[in-house]
């Protein structure tokens, strides 16, 4: 792990040749200003405090606009004016949605700060509340929480990596943005289905891998979903003209359009028939969810096309080595290294884990160990939910994360799927932090 020249700044414990390394740097609390803020929508409450717990900035509040972030470094600037014994500032703030952004960009950028080595941290909104518990009967007031957060500081409670700036920002939106649009299109199938089952109960149970029905959400099913009114008339067509239907909107892809066909009338005959008041409104809807399906799929190459045009300029290196893994393409790399950041940030593959939430809480009591341990997901949502993604994809392409995800869905009888793939997850996280740690490209004889 690389060492900042910052002596407030410790190596946590690593694995080293067997041996874990436990020699910490020595921590300079004196020379350090602890600033807390508690930002707000409308307002920011800021507190700073020396290591003595005074507190030389008492909750004075700010407006949430440019010149109240002025207004936040002026006094910082004020208080080192005056004690000259700082030589380091460390501000940080809970993490909350986008309210934020905008301080943080400006205080970790401010060159009149810059000779105090500041960083700005954006804690985990669960760490300080639980940190909070420890002050009995603090109440609850404007401004409170900039004093625990200050306090967290001093006692040296922070364990992530200081705010990256704009560049990050940037990749970080989209990749965001691509998971809200993938969750989007989710919602909407799942929706969709509740509908389809309405107008064609049977066309849901169809299945085969050269079939149409193999995609309920292509364009051949939703032709066939939107253009015939009611499955009355999917029965009631010739078959030669439902093989043509078939082929004109399959464009010559079905290998039997004719087998095709006559599963589809058996179908429409064994399907619930509804009041014909019905048939028209239920269409309609289920149109305008594959209007909103095709949409948003537009709207998901866009972002993919963006993301790898922005990804290529930010860390080139650390993007080949994630893109040599099997299975990890241009979007789950991007999105991986948006929320990790440098690698170099976490001491060793345990922390990247705890940081993305892909840990499991103890269940144990005395002699009981229990079977049901729940994921602890107080972590980073959007690393997990790309490494979890990239988990499934590499078992995709990499024998041994096949058999490995095989081998864990076996083991339980209920959750096997989303067990697995927590799992699968976890053994992806030690070999990414192995590879990049070592600045290696994967190798199927250096995985194992």
């Amino acid at each position: 792990m690389v060492v900042r020249d910052q002596p407030w700044l410790f190596l946590h414990p690593k694995k080293k040749g067997g041996e874990a390394v436990k020699k910490r740097k020595k921590i300079d609390h004196l020379s350090t200003l602890c600033v807390g803020l508690d930002i707000g929508s409308r307002k920011n409450f800021i507190t700073a405090m020396n290591f003595d717990s005074e507190r030389l900035i008492d909750m004075q509040s700010v407006p949430n606009a440019a010149s109240g972030v002025e207004q936040l470094e002026a006094m910082i600037l004020a208080v080192l004016a005056v004690h000259a014994e700082f030589r380091y500032v460390l501000i940080a703030m809970e993490s909350t949605s986008f309210y934020g952004v905008h301080v943080a960009n400006y205080l970790s950028t401010s060159d009149a700060l810059k000779p105090y080595h500041a960083e700005v941290f954006c804690l985990n909104p669960k760490e300080v509340a639980n940190y909070k518990k420890s002050f009995a009967g603090i109440g609850k007031n404007d401004g409170i929480d900039s004093f625990v957060v200050a306090d967290f500081i001093r006692v040296g409670r922070i364990s992530i990596e200081p705010w990256r700036g704009a560049q990050y920002l940037a990749l970080q939106r989209l990749t965001r943005q691509r998971k809200h649009i993938s969750e989007c299109i989710a919602r909407e199938k799942n929706y969709a289905l509740n509908n389809i089952f309405l107008k064609f109960s049977q066309f849901a149970l169809l299945d085969g891998a050269d079939t149409l029905l193999s995609n309920k959400f292509g364009s051949t099913a939703e032709a066939i979903l939107t253009e015939f009114k009611t499955t009355e008339e999917i029965v009631n067509t010739p078959l030669e003209d439902l093989v043509t239907f078939i082929s004109d909107h399959g464009r010559g892809r079905f290998a039997e359009p004719e087998e095709i066909a006559r599963l589809l009338q058996k179908a429409a005959r064994d399907s619930y028939r509804l009041d014909k008041s019905l048939y028209e409104p239920i269409t309609t809807s289920i149109s305008c969810s594959f209007n909103c399906i095709r949409a948003n799929e537009k709207q998901l190459k866009a972002l993919d096309k963006a993301i790898a045009e922005l990804i290529a300029g930010l860390n080139p290196t650390e993007y080949q080595i994630l893109r040599s893994i099997p299975g990890i393409g241009p979007v789950y790399a991007a999105g991986i290294l948006a929320e990790m950041g440098s690698v170099r940030c976490f001491p060793d593959n345990n922390s990247l884990a705890r940081y993305s939430g892909i840990v499991w809480k103890d269940n144990d009591s005395g002699e009981f160990e229990a079977e049901d341990r729940p994921m602890n997901k107080a972590g980073n949502r959007y690393l997990r939910y790309y490494l979890i993604q990239a988990a499934g994809s590499v078992a995709q392409y990499c024998p041994e994360y096949a058999v490995f995800y095989q081998k864990k869905y076996a083991e339980v009888p209920k959750h096997q799927h989303k067990r697995a793939l927590a799992l699968t997850a976890r053994k992806l996280i030690r070999l990414i932090f192995g590879l990049l740690d070592k600045n290696q490209l994967y190798s199927p004889a250096k995985s194992k």
